[in-house]
């Protein structure tokens, strides 16, 4: 891959991750001062998104290049209901316990599940660069959670929420391997649009089953969350992920993806009011070094 290529897709999924990471925030925000259920809000969010992905699915229907097996559907659309459904569902579960900051520390697990489910399942091996972003990663990672853990473990609901956000992780972990191997196959914009469809109507279905339409009332702030949960932190980074992904590789992109936390750390101090500590200072330091470290990864993408 072509140094340019590769640097491209780096930047392309550092902004998709930068995006993803304003989900935690707008969700605290929603819970604060909109009062409502976890259901209610992921069905908003995703009512407010399907239009926009209905538009991709219509509009990459025209390439008759791809066609697609019934196994490749069934891939598809389990990954979607994996990425974007029940993993969803355990974030904002456990966003309702935890902090903002918190939460994205523990969600960036998945790289290393990502990087095991290649290994095992793909025999996909990591190249010592992307071992050394790991390893310099996952200690700023841990340094950042221990010193939340103390901040924060008079809260009774504490491990109910990291559980929560940890199953999670696991669950985007396998979305991420296996959208690694179906984009290039079937397309960035497709596989994007068809996986959120899928997830789509695992909410609705979930939403249907739990709750009359009546509950959902769409109030001027309902309308606002909505839309920023949608556009800014649903749509565009999906689509940012996934054409970075097809550059770079799927264990590349879970480790640039790693800014993640960096970015809701930030932005809970400032929107949220929570304490940043030196925990989350040196844990910061470390998970931009691991970004770079695999910035200047010269090799093809594993």
């Amino acid at each position: 891959m072509k140094q340019a290529g590769r640097l491209a897709g780096i930047m392309i999924t550092f902004i998709g991750a930068v995006l993803f990471s304003t989900k935690a925030i707008l969700v605290k925000l929603a819970f604060r001062d909109v009062k409502i259920d976890v259901v209610s809000l992921l069905a908003l969010r995703m009512f407010f998104s399907m239009p926009f992905f209905l538009l991709a699915a219509w509009w990459s229907a025209g390439d008759k290049n791809v066609q697609l097996t019934r196994q490749d559907w069934f891939k598809v659309v389990v990954l979607g209901l994996m990425g974007y459904y029940v993993s969803s569902w355990f974030d904002f579960e456990g966003l309702q316990y935890i902090s903002a900051g918190l939460e994205r520390l523990i969600l960036f697990l998945y790289p290393s599940f990502t990087a095991l489910i290649n290994f095992i399942f793909y025999k996909q091996v990591l190249g010592k660069r992307q071992l050394w972003a790991l390893i310099l990663t996952y200690i700023g990672i841990a340094i950042a959670y221990y010193g939340e853990f103390n901040l924060d473990a008079a809260n009774q609901n504490f491990l109910l929420g990291s559980i929560f956000v940890f199953i999670c992780s696991v669950t985007y972990a396998i979305y991420m391997a296996g959208a690694g191997r179906m984009v290039p196959k079937v397309g960035v914009t497709r596989f994007t649009a068809y996986a959120m469809l899928s997830a789509t109507l695992g909410i609705f279905i979930h939403f249907s089953c739990t709750h009359p339409v009546t509950d959902l009332h769409l109030t001027g702030s309902m309308w606002k969350y909505g839309l920023l949960l949608a556009v800014f932190a649903t749509v565009l980074p999906s689509f940012l992920i996934s054409a970075g992904m097809k550059r770079i590789g799927s264990n590349n992109a879970a480790i640039v993806s790693s800014i993640g936390p960096v970015s809701t750390i930030i932005q809970a101090n400032i929107f949220l009011g929570e304490k940043m500590h030196a925990g989350q200072i040196i844990g910061t330091i470390l998970v931009i070094a691991g970004v770079l470290l695999i910035g200047w990864k010269t090799s093809p993408a594993g």
